[in-house]
C-alpha cells in the first residue's frame, strides 16, 4: 500500500474543505467535525511518549484538554517515535505518537505483552518537507534527484551522485557550492520514513548531519544558505521555503501544500499517527478515552491547523471512535 494510495482512499471527503490563499496554505476545517462536548467524572494522568514531530501537536492538545479538565495530569516526551512502542508496551505511557506505522515487531511485542494488538489513531495530516534556505531559487527536484542528494545507494535509480548545487541546475551564488544536509537521527519515525519513500530504502550519506528534533534541523537550513534538510512542514520558518517534489523525473512538481497533501499530488504525504493501548474487551477510563475525543473534535483539530499541519475529515474521526467503541 504506497502512502499516496493510503490518503487519496481515506481522504476523499476532504471536498467539504474549504483552502485559504493565505502564505501559510492553512485549510478550513470540514464543517462536519463535532464540537466537544465536556463530560463529569475526568481525573486521573495521561502520559505520552514518542514523536518529537508530533511534540508540539500532543502539547497544544494537552493545554486544550486540560483547559476542560485541570485536574487531569498530563506530561508529553518527545524523543522520536522509536520510544512510543516500548513505553506503551512497559505501560509507562498510555499514548505513543508515531510519525509512522509501527513496524510489525514493534506490534508483535505490544500483542505479547498485552495479548492484542495496539489501536491506531489518526491524528493529522502532515506534508513531510524538503526545507532549503528561503533565498535558495531552486524551483522543483524530482524524488530520484532527492535521493541523489541524500543516499549513497541512489536505489531511485538517477544517473550520477548529487553533492552541489550545480547538478541540480541552481546557478548564481549557489554555483559549485557543496550541499549542506540535514536529518533527523535514527529514534525519529520522520528518519524511518524519509529512508523508506524518499531513499527508495536506501542509505544515508555519512555527511549528513543529524539533528535531535525537528527544529533543529530547520534552524540548522535557516543559518546555512547552502544546506537541504527534511522535516515536518509544521516547523517551516520563515527563514526557509518549502522545495516542490516531483514523483518522477519530468512529471510536475507539487508544494508542500494541504490540497496537494490531501490529493496524494505530494510524494511525501502521511498521517500522523498516535498509537493507544485500548483493550477491546473493557471500557477505555475517562481521561483517555475523553482525551481522543477531543482530538478528534473540532478544537482538537484547530489545534492541528495551528500547528502547521492538515486536519483530518469527519469520516476519519468517526471511523477510528467507532473501531475504539468511543461514539456517541
Amino acid at each position: 500500500m504506497t502512502k499516496k494510495a493510503l490518503l487519496i482512499a481515506s481522504l476523499m471527503a476532504t471536498t467539504a474543505f474549504g483552502f485559504t490563499s493565505q502564505a501559510s496554505a492553512q485549510v478550513a476545517l470540514d464543517p462536519a467535525l463535532k464540537d466537544y462536548k465536556p463530560v463529569s467524572g475526568v481525573s486521573g494522568s495521561i502520559k505520552s511518549i514518542g514523536s518529537d514531530t508530533l511534540n508540539n501537536l500532543m502539547t497544544l492538545w494537552a493545554e486544550g484538554f486540560k483547559g476542560t479538565y485541570p485536574n487531569v495530569k498530563i506530561e508529553i516526551e518527545g524523543k522520536g517515535s522509536s520510544t512510543a512502542p516500548p513505553a506503551l508496551v512497559a505501560g509507562t505511557a498510555q499514548f505513543g505518537p508515531m510519525s509512522r506505522p509501527m513496524k510489525g515487531a514493534e506490534i508483535d511485542a505490544f500483542e505479547k505483552k498485552y495479548g492484542y494488538k495496539p489501536t491506531l489513531i489518526r491524528g493529522a495530516v502532515d506534508a513531510l518537507a524538503v526545507f532549503v534556505h528561503k533565498d535558495n531559487p531552486i524551483k522543483c527536484l524530482s524524488m530520484q534527484q532527492v535521493d541523489a542528494i541524500f543516499s549513497k545507494t541512489r536505489k531511485g535509480g538517477y544517473a550520477k551522485d548529487v553533492t552541489n548545487w550545480t547538478d541540480v541546475g541552481v546557478a548564481g551564488e549557489w554555483a559549485g557550492k557543496p550541499i549542506s544536509l540535514y536529518g533527523r537521527n535514527s529514534a525519529s519515525g520522520t528518519y524511518g520514513y524519509y529512508k523508506e519513500v524518499a531513499l527508495f530504502n536506501g542509505d544515508y550519506k555519512d555527511a549528513v548531519k543529524e539533528q535531535p528534533g525537528s527544529s533543529t534541523v530547520v534552524q540548522g537550513v535557516a543559518s546555512d544558505k547552502f544546506a537541504i534538510g527534511y522535516s515536518g512542514v509544521g516547523y517551516k520558518t520563515a527563514d526557509v521555503r518549502t522545495v516542490p517534489l516531483s514523483a518522477k523525473e519530468g512529471d510536475k512538481c507539487f508544494d508542500a501544500t494541504p490540497e496537494n497533501a490531501y490529493s496524494g499530488d505530494y510524494p511525501l504525504s502521511r498521517f500522523l499517527y498516535i498509537y493507544v493501548n485500548a483493550n477491546p474487551n473493557e471500557k477505555m477510563d475517562p481521561a483517555r478515552a475523553e482525551f481522543i475525543k477531543f482530538i478528534y473534535s473540532k478544537q482538537g483539530q484547530q489545534a492541528v491547523v495551528k500547528d502547521g499541519y492538515f486536519p483530518i475529515v469527519n469520516a476519519i474521526a468517526d471511523e477510528d471512535l467507532k473501531v475504539m467503541k468511543l461514539m456517541n
